[in-house]
């Protein structure tokens, strides 16, 4: 696997997952192993392109669950080719959603899977019809736990800030 942090990365083709991916807990697995599995399909890599730090974290201070170098990890173990790790900083946040699509042009996507809820660009102006404007784009459902309930990194967090860490274990999943 290879990982892009201040270099673009073009690829002739590909499949990519977008997202913060903070604790690449099992719904994010899910997702991955999606993309994974179509890039193969496909025949072109697999991409993550998330970011460090995760948007929560940077704009309410959210606990982070998984640093930079263990989210790697986890990507590499569930077979990612190229992860692109943005820098979510001020200068970041300038970025036009314009300026997202070129600089996803620039690996061909063949597929984008993202969550239903996703924004993007100054101002979060890019959303999922601009999006496929552009490239085709799956929206995924949220991935619920035996309770049904949805797993989310905001819910892990909850839980371990309530002392609850035996009940946010299996909803990472990789523990």
């Amino acid at each position: 696997m290879r990982v892009h942090q201040n270099e673009r990365l073009t690829l002739p083709g590909s499949v990519v997952a977008i997202g913060a991916f903070d604790g690449v807990h099992r719904g994010h697995q899910t997702v991955i192993s999606e993309m994974v599995r179509t890039s193969r399909l496909e025949a072109v890599p697999s991409v993550v392109y998330t970011f460090y730090p995760p948007p929560r974290a940077y704009f309410q201070g959210a606990q982070i669950l998984t640093n930079s170098d263990e989210k790697i990890q986890l990507l590499k173990d569930l077979g990612v080719d190229h992860v692109v790790l943005a820098r979510f900083d001020e200068a970041y946040l300038q970025r036009t959603a314009d300026d997202f699509i070129k600089e996803l042009s620039l690996i061909n996507p063949k597929a984008v899977i993202v969550g239903k809820d996703f924004r993007f660009g100054n101002n979060r102006a890019g959303n999922l019809t601009s999006l496929r404007g552009h490239f085709p784009v799956r929206s995924m459902n949220s991935i619920c736990c035996a309770k049904g309930e949805r797993i989310s990194s905001t819910r892990i967090r909850e839980l371990i800030l309530q002392g609850k860490k035996e009940q946010a274990l299996p909803l990472l999943g990789w523990t």
